[in-house]
């Protein structure tokens, strides 16, 4: 095996140069770990292609001994979907050199741009032709494309523009064998046959390497308003919810809710963030709401609008953002929520959904079993209400869970009671994360066998030899 890996080490060489293959442990250890820090990976080496065509050759190099292969945008994902595992040789192809937007159609309201490309200049790309692209993360400074569609990504937005496969309207693949798959169609209407792309969508580079996408743009915003408000319950924010529908239709940007210890969490971990008004009420909902039209006075629409959601015992207290300065201020709280929950110690985070009006039931169920059956665990809560999508975090005591062996037999506890609740009612245990590394024996466990047999299949014949990102969503086959 070490003249196979020396002899293929040199193929790499070849086609990248050899200053894009990454043996050393000091330059691959960045890329080797997740961003969590949970997983730590052992590639033969990290591989930093500029193009499609040299992805095509490293693809089928690694094909012919049977080496596997790790697609990796950020390294930003939060189930070590892009950390190799254990099960056999593999490499990290790494596609941060691909960051070219190839082009942008402001009339089709298209943008086509590489895997590399980070989100935040693909939005900086579409605000400079009056346009926008509306995915919007906390890591969107170092997110990219490639991963964001293959996690299927979610973020603030969901609510009015929804998810990356909302979003896509064509990808470049490469497959398991080395060939290009080019389904770069800028159309919003093809129904000639089979729609490929979505099987790449969400798949975790387990059927092939997107290499690029064409990306919808919208109308860009001209005028927003963002306010924090305060309430009683989780009930109270969805009734919030549909009266702000109804008030404001489609003009909600964003809904979010976070629990006051999460809220507390964040003004204590992160950098210089303040709170807009006092943290009184167990809940509070950061919204946004915006439109293109200049002549829409937004803030004074919210103001109307939030004065009679009071008058109705809807909220308790608001906080509107009289200029960008302190709506973005507002919005750094819930941004900031990853890094400073990384910072506060040892976090276990879930990524459920269940249908929004069985959210209260959710939230009160695995609250009180995860303080009834976990000892020394705080639990707060954050995510996008208006789809559903509830980030159960519980955070463990350092001096009961001293050693990671305490910690990750309490991580599968309280992840348990989580998919648990979220599957009881009618609800899924990954709603924008991915499954990854960390939940293959949760989704073997939730998913019916159906479900399981048809991704099975779908693998098999697209990626025979189990060569693309193995071990992730579906168990490696022995």
């Amino acid at each position: 095996m070490m003249l196979k890996t020396a002899a293929l080490l040199e193929r790499f060489a070849e086609v990248v140069g050899p200053a894009r293959v990454l043996t050393d442990p000091g330059a691959t250890q960045p890329y080797q770990q997740d961003w969590r820090g949970r997983y730590q990976g052992a590639a033969l080496a990290v591989l930093m292609p500029g193009s499609t065509s040299e992805v095509a050759e490293l693809v089928k190099a690694c094909a012919s001994l049977e080496v596997a292969i790790v697609p990796q945008g950020g390294n930003t994902g939060l189930t070590g979907g892009a950390v190799a595992g254990a099960e056999r040789p593999a490499v990290i192809l790494n596609l941060s050199r691909m960051n070219r937007i190839r082009d942008i159609d402001a009339t089709n309201n298209s943008l086509t741009a590489e895997a590399g490309c980070i989100l935040a200049h693909v939005r900086e790309a579409a605000d400079e032709r009056q346009r926008q692209f509306p995915l919007l993360l906390g890591s969107v400074g170092s997110c990219e494309i490639g991963g964001l569609v293959s996690t299927n990504a979610g973020g603030t937005g969901v609510l009015r523009y929804g998810n990356m496969r909302e979003l896509v309207m064509g990808l470049e693949v490469v497959l398991p064998d080395g060939r290009v798959w080019d389904g770069l169609r800028a159309l919003r209407k093809d129904n000639a046959g089979y729609d490929l792309k979505q099987l790449f969508i969400g798949a975790e580079g387990t059927l092939g390497v997107v290499t690029a996408a064409v990306l919808k743009l919208f109308p860009r915003l001209n005028v927003s308003a963002t306010a924090m408000v305060a309430l009683t319950g989780v009930q109270q924010a969805v009734d919030l919810l549909r009266f702000m529908q109804e008030q404001v239709g489609n003009r909600i940007e964003a809904f979010e809710i976070m629990s006051r210890p999460q809220v507390e969490m964040v003004l204590k971990h992160g950098h210089g963030l303040q709170s807009p008004m006092e943290l009184d009420s167990p809940w509070f909902v950061l919204m946004e709401i915006a439109d293109s039209s200049p002549q829409w006075d937004a803030i004074a629409e919210l103001e109307k609008t939030l004065e009679t959601a009071f008058e109705r015992d809807l909220v308790t207290n608001a906080a509107v953002a009289t200029d960008v300065a302190k709506a973005n201020r507002i919005w750094e709280l819930r941004h900031n929520i990853s890094e400073a929950n990384k910072r506060a110690g040892f976090t276990v985070s879930n990524d459920t959904s269940v249908p929004v009006s069985k959210l209260p039931r959710f939230i009160d169920l695995v609250t009180d079993r995860i303080e009834q059956q976990v000892a020394g665990a705080a639990v707060c809560h954050a995510g996008h209400i208006g789809d559903g999508n509830i980030h159960v975090i519980a955070v463990l005591s350092r001096s009961i869970y001293g050693t990671p062996d305490q910690c990750e037999e309490a991580a599968a506890k309280v992840n348990l009671i989580v998919h648990e609740a979220s599957v009881e009612l009618g609800g899924s245990i990954s709603a924008e994360h991915g499954i990854g590394r960390m939940h293959v024996e949760r989704l073997e466990r939730f998913k019916p066998g159906i479900d399981l047999n048809m991704m099975r299949t779908l693998k098999a014949a697209f990626d025979p030899m189990n060569l693309m990102n193995p071990g992730k969503i579906l168990r490696s086959r022995t």
